[in-house]
């Protein structure tokens, strides 16, 4: 073989090696597949279905000490997913984002646990980059409780496993009168009583300017009895398996 064409053989060579590393470097983050699992460990206080997502560590979701951004005090008071998952689809460190599958999370052993479960398993992605999950959910028989996890760190392996526990947090945004008038509907129905019907909406007489704090729980001077709606720590805990 003449020099010219060593040379050219050999250069060949070197690009094809460097194709190669290229494409190793790309698939080297691939994405990834989780199942996850979220159960309601109280007694008597229901949950809504969470919002979830799998995100860079830069998306924080909460952080307690902080104001409630208008996604979780709209979760916190109302139950409503939708301004959370919409600030969730639009922010660019969000992989995947959505509300977990089936009804509210009732206690078990409670009116319409047998239709609804205590529990929700579902599968999530998370892309190159995205090695945290977070998930917000309202405990439903308060004026703007909550339960979660911010930045989560996802397993790294196939057959990982990663659990957790997470406590009640009060979002700072409305007075806990404790009022059936001043909860959402589905609360009274979820736990087989009767009254006033109350309100999926914010009320600006009882809003406070306030910050996300750990819950202090049910205190039994209004509609909500200690004993019926109350909890202890944890109210919720999280699986999560790396499955692909």
């Amino acid at each position: 073989m003449s020099k010219r064409l060593l040379l050219l053989a050999t250069a060949a060579a070197l690009a094809v090696a460097l194709v190669a590393v290229s494409v190793g470097s790309a698939s080297a983050d691939p994405t990834r597949t989780y199942e996850v699992t979220i159960i309601n460990l109280t007694d008597g206080q229901p949950l809504t279905p969470p919002a979830v997502a799998t995100h860079k560590n830069k998306s924080d979701v909460f952080e307690v000490g902080d104001p409630a951004s208008n996604g979780v005090q709209q979760i916190a008071e109302n139950g409503n997913l939708e301004p959370l998952l919409d600030a969730l689809a639009a922010d660019k460190g969000v992989s995947e984002s959505f509300q977990a599958p089936g009804g509210p999370l009732v206690p078990a052993g409670t009116p319409g646990a047998e239709m609804f479960g205590d529990s929700t398993t579902f599968t999530i992605n998370g892309g190159p980059g995205a090695l945290y999950f977070s998930y917000v959910s309202m405990l439903i028989c308060t004026n703007d409780g909550f339960t979660g996890a911010d930045s989560l760190r996802l397993p790294q392996k196939v057959g990982d496993v990663v659990s957790v526990d997470s406590d009640a947090y009060d979002a700072g945004t409305e007075v806990n009168t404790e009022y059936f008038g001043d909860i959402v509907p589905p609360c009274q129905g979820l736990i087989g009583v009767t009254g006033d019907p109350g309100t999926g909406a914010s009320n600006e007489d009882l809003a406070e300017g306030g910050v996300i704090t750990h819950h202090d729980g049910i205190v039994g001077d209004s509609d909500l009895l200690p004993d019926t709606h109350g909890w202890s720590n944890p109210v919720a805990s999280i699986t999560i398996e790396r499955i692909g």
